[in-house]
């Protein structure tokens, strides 16, 4: 018999689903305003997989959801199914296979073998947040078990954190605005991202205009063409907190905007939920036009995900790279053990994933006239103070295009590149009305988004899943064509050395170097 299926109630258990509880939850009355009915999103099984000769040879939106995406049979399987529990259908996209539903609260039990309680817990920050919460595994019948290969959203607790840091205004050494950094890192000439897009995934927050025209303004650029999307009921919703996700938003944006201000930057808004991050990565990679790059700078340890939302996710990262886009992810702000406390070294999800390019942090002396750097090393600010996130994955194995560059141990290595995040010398950006400096490998996501867009614009096509490329015939303690290798400093348990390292990856770019590296 089989272990995960209850005969009693022809169910199976769904792989994956297992949920444990928040940190530090306690129990709490429901808020007056609780709806009668949860939003969730199913992920449909594929019609084949997809292969990794895709990858190479990307394909439009129509060709990929006809081979494969979710087939139209099994939808309809999946919906007269959960119609018949009463639930409501509120999306459904075959290409990106994904089922939005309003599922009536006394439906989680019939449908998905579950429920939830509202709790409190500690969100990221290590702040009270309010949240429904559902423990152990999810079940299926029979008839939606393979046919659906997550449920995400019944347990709404914040899934990721943002990779930013700020410092007091005295801590910083120096500080850099993106243009200057466009400079020191070599960006190719006469590129400005033109006729490129750059989707950015923000799971808070938001942006006012005036604040783009004066950051820009200052800058002597044209303010970038920057538009919001909500995804899944959330929306551009710019507060007064430059600490907060607001920071995080701006950074994005200004990072962008200075380094390819040409580019067209839309910008995705999802609530903080495993839910909500897949739906806003699928979207953004399903949209017309097509992105160029997508941008994540929030993120958390692998173990702090269910195998299923990691599943997900990492499928529409998949998508992402089928359909000729690259995905920049920060590797973590907390050092080799990614704020996990169990004192062993963690990656962070999603830059973990083989399907994005994962981006460190180092700590950067320049001159950004010239461009001249008078070190770069390892950022590492001590015990409180942030390093760049780094190491190698429990969830992930080595992918072939890595196999050779030294990595230790059988998993995939992060990060795959790096540039400047150190706080002390950071960015300088406009948030909420002021002027700032913020670090923190968020910066180095969206700095390499819009390398990615200038790299694409030179050489007329897009580069997709680039990792291939960049990594073609690495070899331990070498040196990679369009990369200058950082080889001082640690994040905690990995050492920087020559060749590719678990701190800062291949290296900082050689912008232009890497036009002749991708074409």
């Amino acid at each position: 018999m089989d272990a995960d299926r209850d005969p009693a109630l022809n169910r199976r258990t769904l792989p994956g689903s297992e949920r444990g509880p928040a940190p530090r939850w306690q129990p709490v009355a429901a808020p007056s305003d609780a709806p009668s009915s949860v939003e969730i999103t199913l992920i449909l099984r594929r019609k084949e997989p997809v292969p990794q000769s895709v990858f190479a040879t990307p394909l439009s939106r129509d060709e990929f959801g006809a081979r494969y995406g979710a087939d139209e049979a099994d939808a309809n399987i999946v919906v007269e199914h959960v119609t018949a529990l009463g639930c409501r259908v509120l999306e459904l996209d075959l290409a990106a296979r994904r089922l939005r539903i309003s599922a009536p609260v006394d439906a989680l039990g019939a449908g998905f073998g579950t429920s939830f309680q509202w709790v409190s817990s500690l969100d990221h920050g290590g702040n009270t947040v309010t949240h429904r919460q559902r423990t152990g595994p999810l079940t299926l019948p029979d008839v939606l078990h393979e046919r659906v290969t997550a449920v995400l959203g019944v347990d709404d607790r914040p899934q990721a954190r943002a990779h930013f840091r700020v410092v007091p205004a005295h801590a910083v050494a120096t500080s850099y605005t993106p243009p200057q950094l466009g400079t020191i890192y070599g960006f190719p000439a006469n590129t400005d991202g033109s006729g490129r897009t750059v989707a950015i995934i923000e799971l808070g927050g938001g942006f006012a205009q005036d604040d783009l025209d004066a950051y820009f303004g200052s800058l002597g650029i044209a303010t970038p063409t920057v538009t919001a999307v909500g995804v899944d009921g959330a929306a551009n919703a710019p507060g007064s907190d430059p600490s907060g996700a607001d920071g995080e938003v701006l950074l994005d944006i200004d990072v962008v905007g200075g380094l390819a201000p040409a580019a067209n930057i839309v910008v995705y808004f999802a609530p903080n939920t495993d839910a909500g991050f897949v739906d806003a990565v699928s979207t953004a990679a399903h949209a017309d036009p097509t992105p160029d790059a997508i941008s994540i700078s929030w993120g958390q340890s692998e173990d702090g995900w269910t195998a299923q939302a990691r599943g997900a996710l990492d499928d529409a990262l998949v998508d992402a790279a089928a359909l000729g886009i690259t995905v920049t992810a920060a590797a973590g702000d907390d050092g080799s053990t990614d704020r996990a406390s169990d004192g062993k070294a963690h990656v962070d999800f999603p830059a973990s994933s083989p399907h994005a390019l994962a981006c460190g942090g180092t700590r950067l002396q320049a001159d950004p006239s010239s461009g001249r750097v008078t070190s770069e090393t390892v950022w590492n600010d001590g015990s409180g103070g942030g390093a760049t996130g780094g190491g190698v994955s429990d969830a992930f194995p080595t992918p072939d295009w890595q196999g050779s560059a030294g990595v230790v141990g059988p998993g995939r290595g992060v990060p795959d590149v790096a540039a400047n995040a150190d706080p002390e010398t950071g960015y300088r950006v406009r948030v909420d009305g002021s002027d700032t400096v913020i670090g923190g490998t968020s910066a180095v996501a969206p700095l390499w988004a819009a390398l990615v867009a200038r790299l694409a614009q030179a050489t007329g096509s897009r580069l997709g899943l680039a990792q291939p490329a960049l990594y073609a015939g690495a070899q331990a303690g070498s040196v990679q064509p369009g990369f200058r290798d950082i080889t001082t400093g640690d994040n905690g348990a990995f050492t920087a050395a020559a060749g590719w390292d678990a701190c800062t990856g291949l290296g900082v770019p050689v912008g232009a170097a890497l036009v002749g590296v991708v074409s």
